[in-house]
């Protein structure tokens, strides 16, 4: 059974929607929970809701793209209760608007949040990770980032941008024992209530998705991870790269590119790429035994 007893976790939005049913899963599980929100009433609620249920918490209201508010989170779990094992990077905000029409400002302000916020957050719980051995970091990105979704070229950027992270994070953590992944969460929350027609407000409750992130944050956790979630459904987003073909002399054209587009992007017997070296290696090696060469790297 998944129990977080004696581990203490930061679930930043936690006032409402994902961020509190995130907080609540976590102490019902035994975790002893700092509940973040931009608004203090609501921390408090839901930090009260867990000390009702007899579980730990405690409220602290930060707008986490502040630069101090990621330290300050931190050295209030540490205050608290001495360790910090989990954080859970769920704030977020919209700023809905199609690109051509969209103000510089409401792009860096969603980029602060989202990403900034989030950096901010586990830089400063970082180093306690490494010394202790152990920590569990969650980053929510969403389909928008993985897919894409008309209107929200800051949210989509943002949310893609923690993909980078969290990949270069994963391989980083490794060898503290500190294992990092991604939630794609879609959940009818204040931020998407208008977004998805009423028929579908039950079927994609934020509860629907904390069993996911619970298993993300638990002590045999994966790493490098996009799990992709709503309405009790999930599924993995895996990144690939195909096959492909190698070009040299008077083969390296635009032209045969062009005319090799299918090879190009045919599927069958895609790979999984552990880090960039990875790739570049593959390309290396595939280039020298187009040329008869071997390279031992």
């Amino acid at each position: 059974m998944i129990r977080f007893d004696d581990r203490t976790a930061i679930v930043t939005g936690a006032g409402a929607g994902l961020g509190r049913a995130h907080a609540l899963g976590l102490a019902a599980r035994g975790a002893r929970v700092l509940v973040n929100d931009l608004s203090q009433d609501a921390a408090d609620a839901v930090a009260a809701e867990i000390a009702e249920a007899g579980g730990q918490a405690v409220a602290l209201a930060a707008d986490i793209a502040a630069p101090q508010a990621g330290p300050e989170l931190v050295q209030a779990a540490l205050d608290r209760w001495g360790r910090i094992d989990i954080l859970v990077n769920n704030a977020g905000i919209l700023r809905d608007k199609s690109f051509g029409k969209m103000q510089m400002d409401d792009f860096r302000k969603v980029l602060d949040v989202h990403l900034i916020g989030a950096t901010q957050l586990t830089r400063a719980a970082w180093p306690h990770m490494r010394a202790a051995g152990y920590g569990r970091v969650v980053f929510t990105s969403s389909g928008s980032g993985l897919y894409g979704n008309f209107g929200q070229a800051n949210y989509g950027a943002a949310k893609a941008a923690l993909l980078g992270l969290m990949n270069v994070l994963a391989i980083e953590g490794a060898r503290d024992g500190i294992r990092v992944n991604l939630l794609a969460p879609t959940a009818v929350t204040a931020m998407t209530s208008d977004l998805m027609p009423a028929e579908a407000h039950a079927l994609l409750a934020p509860e629907t998705i904390t069993p996911g992130l619970l298993w993300l944050v638990s002590q045999d956790a994966p790493t490098k991870t996009i799990l992709s979630a709503g309405a009790g459904h999930f599924a993995t987003t895996q990144i690939t790269e195909t096959e492909g073909i190698t070009l040299t002399g008077d083969d390296l054209t635009p032209e045969a590119v062009a005319a090799r587009a299918g090879e190009i992007t045919d599927p069958q017997g895609a790979h999984t790429i552990a880090d960039a070296f990875t790739q570049t290696r593959r390309f290396a090696r595939n280039a020298a035994a187009k040329r008869g060469l071997t390279l031992d790297w």
